[in-house]
């Protein structure tokens, strides 16, 4: 094989070694989920999307063909692990939060989202237009 396109193998599998490395690393020592969660989402589908390719080099310098199951790998791979942690964000998010009691509950006929503002089209309240309980 051309010493020139061993480089080139080498050069994408020392990029994607760097690239998990900095996952894992990332993985292990950031202090929370969501800062976590980054690490391992984009890095390491970046080291192992450059290791994929270096595998793809490698056959197609040694036979002459492409690799159909490491392209679909890849493919797979850069679909699934973006949806994934967007996934574990929206869970995380969701079973995280504190319930604000102030808040007004769905329903009533309150501007809460307005922060006190008119609404567009509303008839502001005024002496004249409010229902006097009886």
């Amino acid at each position: 094989m051309n010493p020139l396109f061993e480089a080139v193998i080498a050069f994408h599998i020392v990029v994607g070694a760097f690239f998990i490395f900095v996952g894992s690393f990332g993985l292990l020592k950031l202090p929370s989920f969501m800062a976590r969660l980054h690490a391992p989402s984009k890095s390491t589908t970046l080291g192992v999307g450059g290791c994929l390719v270096a595998s793809m080099l490698q056959l197609l310098g040694e036979t002459g063909t492409v690799s159909v199951q490491e392209i679909l790998i890849t493919f797979f791979l850069f679909m699934t692990a973006p949806v994934t942690a967007h996934f574990l964000a929206l869970t995380y998010l969701h079973t995280q939060r504190e319930i604000d009691e102030s808040l007004p509950q769905p329903g009533s006929n309150s501007n809460w989202s307005t922060l006190g503002g008119e609404v567009a089209g509303a008839v502001p309240e005024t002496a004249s237009n409010v229902e006097q309980p009886n």
